[in-house]
């Protein structure tokens, strides 16, 4: 008789492995940190002596849930900012957040409480996706579980790194230390083809392959995304990122919502794994993966949670649940992922998206013994019927609960027994992430108060210090003053043609400052748009005024990177007006001295035309001779001097 560590004996054993075998009666038989044996209770009781044998009382005994697709550190974030669109979410909240808080000491707390989690609801391995990644595999590792661990790289400087090279040498020598740990496979995470150029894309494509890990990385999650990069590279995502050689390495695609039938093709050829996310696809409103044809394709399609932030949990029995619900109501019909296939991609298959299918996923000789047990006898799961074969896997899939899971175990070593957590603390790390909790409340409070810290926290503002001098007038037509350029006395350096579309946001008091949107339409000789630039500024009251001039400052601008719906929905102010105007912009030298002359015809609202003349000083000496000099060019342009106006065109709208 042959001797065992651990011998499992009377459990309902789903083995998920190719023919999908079961055993009413069944029982496992593990050594070490491997299966040696599954089969029926009597036969392997016959064979095996174990140090430990457990009567697993008819519970369900299957292989520890796959997690395709998380954020774990997020555990911080949960719940921080919901109800939001994916930008918003992403680039208003999360991220200022995570430059603020994230730290290796951060990453270590969020690990820490996602696995407690984790293996609470019955995951045995996941993949993840997120900054200090060797901190996120020392916390796993110590936890006992198994993981997919990938180093983020990035375009823009990240909590863990200044630039992308920065970023790329870490996913180096985080690879080469980690890469043959027992628990821990390294990877390297582009974070999605929006966020990384084409030399970020092909670079980490080329470490993946130097090393044979994972690459792991977000494709087509949002129709903005997808629409996106057809207008600037004039082809859907998955073509451009193989244009890139990304899928020359063992490519993890989180999400793939939009993607066609020519692209599952591509990915299928390429031997890539999706991650399909459908709770946090749902709840952010990115759509509904079109998974039943990715499975009719032949992709290896698993389960993912994604981040706790945007899900909001940890839960792959609901994950399971919904994916099923997704697909039926999706496609209007109710075969198309059954209760079986869902189980399956939550296991063997979610594995083998990882490319870690050799060693997990399934209850067979050889492969690591990560498995769970699952008791069916509480109220919810009851009664159980045993016609169907099917019908174990409907149960899990439809009514079984994570509070379900009593018992796991990965890579030989029990994690959690009779619900009981025994590589972690989880009072300790409750109470450590409520006072993370409270230090981001206060952080948030205070930056909500301020439009320029809303401002700052998303990247790109810069403070400008210059005042500037400018004085309006009526004019009846645009012809006639731009005829009066052609004089002597003013020499044009150079001149362009735009439309101008301006929102303005207004805020409750006692906020007194504005924040404008303005988005620039460059237009060509023929009439042509031929560029389009967004900008973001932060308009404080007005300074001073030197009589029939206006003496203000611009406190801050900034690139205006993300939509208009963004900025309305980020910053939600009180209300808005529009101006829209057709300007043609001179830059003359006048007595020696530069001016600005903007002829604008305004259209919205129908406010007719001005010429606008404007020069920037730094002093109040300085500010009054150019005041004069504007005032004489005003005249000498033929505007009525004595019609100027301290009024902006927002002024004029109220």
């Amino acid at each position: 008789m042959k001797t065992v560590d651990v011998l499992l004996i009377h459990a309902h054993v789903l083995a998920m492995d190719e023919p999908l075998n079961q055993y009413e009666d069944g029982a496992v038989a593990v050594a070490g940190d491997s299966i040696v044996a599954v089969g029926p209770s009597a036969e392997l009781e016959a064979q095996f002596e174990a140090a430990e044998t457990i009567d697993c009382a008819g519970k369900v005994l299957m292989p520890g849930l796959v997690n395709a697709h998380t954020h774990v550190p997020m555990t911080l974030l949960r719940g921080l900012a919901d109800d939001l669109r994916l930008d918003v979410w992403l680039m208003g909240y999360m991220m200022p957040v995570e430059r603020e808080f994230v730290s290796p000491e951060f990453v270590r707390l969020g690990t820490q409480l996602a696995c407690a989690e984790m293996i609470r609801n019955g995951i045995t391995s996941f993949a993840d996706m997120y900054y200090f990644e060797e901190d996120v595999a020392k916390a796993t590792a110590e936890a006992g579980m198994r993981a997919v661990c990938s180093q983020t790289v990035l375009k823009f400087p990240s909590p863990d790194a200044g630039s992308y090279e920065e970023s790329l040498a870490l996913a180096r020598e985080f690879i080469q230390r980690w890469k043959g740990h027992p628990l821990i496979v390294p990877s390297v995470a582009p974070h999605a083809p929006y966020t990384c150029t084409a030399e970020i894309l092909a670079a980490t494509a080329a470490l993946a392959v130097e090393f044979d890990v994972p690459l792991h990385t977000h494709i087509s999650e949002t129709a903005q995304e997808v629409e996106n990069m057809r207008h600037e590279q004039g082809m859907p995502v998955v073509p451009y990122v193989k244009k890139q050689g990304l899928l020359e390495a063992k490519v993890l695609a989180a999400h793939c919502v939009h993607i066609d039938e020519g692209e599952m093709r591509t990915l299928l050829h390429a031997g890539a794994g999706v991650a399909h996310n459908p709770s946090s696809n749902l709840k952010l409103a990115s759509g509904i993966a079109p998974v039943p044809r990715m499975l009719e394709t032949g992709l290896n399609v698993g389960i993912g949670t994604d981040g706790p932030a945007s899900n909001n949990d940890l839960d792959m029995f609901e994950e399971m649940r919904l994916a099923a619900f997704v697909a039926k109501g999706g496609s209007g019909d109710p075969t198309a992922l059954p209760a079986v296939t869902a189980v399956l991609m939550a296991t063997r298959m979610g594995a083998q998206a990882m490319h870690i299918g050799d060693i997990t996923g399934s209850l067979e000789v050889g492969k690591r013994a990560d498995l769970i047990l699952v008791d069916i006898s509480p109220l919810h799961n009851a009664p159980r019927f045993r016609r169907d074969p099917h019908g174990a896997y409907a149960q899990l899939v439809y009514a079984a609960k994570s509070t379900d899971v009593s018992d796991l175990m990965v890579n030989g070593r029990w994690l959690m027994r009779e619900h009981q957590l025994l590589t972690l603390s989880e009072p300790e790390l409750l109470q450590a992430g409520q006072e993370y909790a409270g230090r981001i409340d206060t952080f948030l409070i205070q930056r909500e108060q301020s439009l320029l810290s809303k401002l700052i926290a998303i990247g790109g503002a810069s403070e400008e210090e210059s005042f500037e001098i400018q004085i309006k007038a009526p004019i009846p037509e645009r012809d006639t003053l731009v005829r009066a350029l052609n004089q002597p006395e003013i020499k044009i350096v150079r001149n362009r043609h735009y439309r101008e579309y301006d929102t303005y946001f207004h805020f409750p008091e006692p906020e007194t400052s504005l924040l404008r949107f303005r988005e620039d339409h460059f237009v060509d000789e023929k009439g042509n748009v031929t560029n389009v630039r967004s900008r973001l500024t932060l308009l404080g009251t007005h300074e001073h005024q030197l009589e029939q001039v206006v003496l203000s400052r611009v406190r801050y601008f900034a690139p205006a990177t993300q939509s208009l719906r963004f900025y309305r929905e980020y910053f939600r102010p009180d209300g808005e007006v529009e101006v829209e105007k057709d300007r043609l912009r001179y830059l003359v030298l006048f007595h020696e001295t530069e001016f600005f002359i903007n002829i604008d015809q305004v259209n919205r609202p129908e406010l007719g035309c001005f010429v606008e003349i404007k020069t920037r000083t730094w002093s109040r000496k300085d500010a009054r001779r150019k005041a004069e000099l504007a005032k004489e060019l005003m005249a000498y342009l033929g505007a009525n001097v004595e019609q100027t106006t301290l009024d902006d065109y927002l002024d004029m709208v109220k």
